[in-house]
């Protein structure tokens, strides 16, 4: 039931828009892939592609190995799901489940059965006589995803299936997809523009950025060495401190910190890092000041004005009764790798310190 699937210089122009620029990606047999980037970057364009919906105007799509471009939709044992669900409004649970079964002409009792059977997996075994009216949007995209299943793809399609959703239901239905792809071992593919449903359920995460690949990794590889600017800013929250370029070092806030991957070329430069890389300290003689404190549940993230800009730090939730806005504090950056871009001119970059770190 699982299947590698690989995009091979895949291009997609549609007037004077490449929606697809030779991108390439090989997804292993019973792997998690999110396709994740901004509206226009390709990725719903690569879904389709596999199912059979768009055809590339050069490059292919192959499974096991086996080229299926011209392959038709019906043929290529793929199952998709939609972000409007996309059942049918005058078919119960149980029918829009077994609808694509009975376009094969598989017998009433088995397709009831096996229709009821999917139900039971989605968590719906109750419903299976309700119209999508009488449903919650969780709901219908559960029995969306059932119908999907029916026909036992060698490939799960999934195009922003949870972006009509309330977020608690969202977070739910995530973590069932998961669970079941776990279960079945079936190959999917999940197409999002949130960088937290992607981190949180997929084996890896392809960033795409106008058509082409960015970078593609395990999650926490994504998040913590971002293999480019573009990944680094879109994959989380990320500061722009104003840095000075020494060899395959670089200056930021009266720190030296080394550079993780290439320079732009250029000795002053924008630096990039996590709140979470950003230790604050009260210190009633301290250079910097919190200006905000915003609550986020195991975390508090500040906002600290230094000389010439600000600077976002995420701390432990216990820390925040001693950083409340107005507090004098240090501010000091995690001993890590850093990666460094091009400077911004309207990037609202702190001046860099010539202080002493700890008097930063």
């Amino acid at each position: 039931m699982t299947a590698q699937v690989e995009f091979r210089g895949l291009r997609r122009v549609f007037g004077k828009t490449t929606a697809l620029d030779g991108f390439d990606l090989t997804i292993a047999p019973g792997e998690f892939v999110a396709l994740l980037g901004p509206s226009g970057c390709g990725k719903t364009t690569a879904l389709r592609c596999v199912a059979g919906f768009e055809r590339p105007d050069s490059g292919a799509v192959l499974i096991d190995g086996s080229d299926i471009t011209d392959m038709p939709a019906n043929k290529r044992d793929a199952g998709m799901v939609f972000q409007s669900y996309s059942l049918f409004p005058n078919l119960n649970a149980r029918d829009n489940v077994a609808f694509g079964l009975r376009v094969r002409k598989v017998p009433v009792a088995t397709r009831r059965a096996k229709a009821d059977e999917l139900l039971e997996l989605v968590g719906l075994p109750a419903h299976a006589d309700r119209f999508p009216h009488q449903l919650s949007g969780g709901q219908q995209q559960r029995v969306a995803l059932a119908r999907a299943l029916a026909l036992e793809p060698r490939v799960l399609l999934l195009d922003e299936p949870l972006s009509a959703l309330d977020a608690k239901v969202r977070v739910s239905l995530r973590e069932e997809i998961r669970r079941l792809q776990l279960d079945l071992g079936i190959t999917t593919i999940f197409v999002t523009h949130d960088q937290e449903e992607a981190l949180s359920i997929a084996d890896r995460v392809a960033v795409l950025r106008n058509g082409r690949l960015e970078q593609c990794g395990p999650p926490a590889e994504v998040y913590d060495r971002p293999a480019t600017p573009f990944v680094a800013e879109f994959v989380g929250t990320m500061n722009h401190l104003a840095g000075h370029v020494s060899g395959d070092q670089v200056t930021v806030l009266g720190q030296l910190l080394p550079v993780d991957g290439a320079t732009p070329g250029t000795l002053e430069v924008d630096v990039l890092i996590r709140p979470e890389a950003v230790r604050v300290t009260p210190a009633p003689e301290g250079q910097a000041e919190v200006i905000a404190a915003s609550f986020r549940g195991a975390s508090v993230r500040l906002r600290v004005a230094l000389s010439g800009g600000e600077v976002v730090a995420d701390v432990p939730g216990h820390e925040a009764a001693l950083l409340a806005p107005g507090t004098r504090v240090t501010v000091r950056l995690v001993e890590r790798p850093v990666l460094v871009a091009e400077r911004t001119v309207t990037a609202p970059s702190p001046a860099l310190s010539t202080e002493p770190a700890d008097a930063v």
